[in-house]
């Protein structure tokens, strides 16, 4: 579990689950297991994120990154997935 992300709005958090067997490991740098928690701290609401869906959110901040963005373009990124949320936060 790795804190990826976290401002005024939103907290994004990074959980991996090591493969034991080499035979199932992927591409190397790719997320073969585990995913991305996301939480909206104004809604109280969070989302967990795998598969297709959470590399499709890691390849879209990779792409952000690169463009040098400020903490609005991140949050406006993360507002994306916010409709996703439906999960109410009990205890962060």
């Amino acid at each position: 579990m790795q804190m990826l992300y976290n401002s005024e709005n939103f907290a994004v958090v990074e959980f991996e689950v090591p493969t034991s067997a080499p035979e199932f490991d992927a591409e190397p740098g790719s997320l073969t297991r585990g995913g991305y928690e996301i939480v909206d701290k104004f809604k109280r609401k969070e989302i967990y994120i795998e598969g297709a869906l959470a590399e499709s959110f890691k390849q879209g901040v990779e792409a952000l990154i690169e463009a040098s963005p400020t903490v609005e373009d991140i949050d406006a990124y993360i507002e994306r997935f916010s409709s996703l949320m439906l999960q109410p936060v009990v205890l962060h």
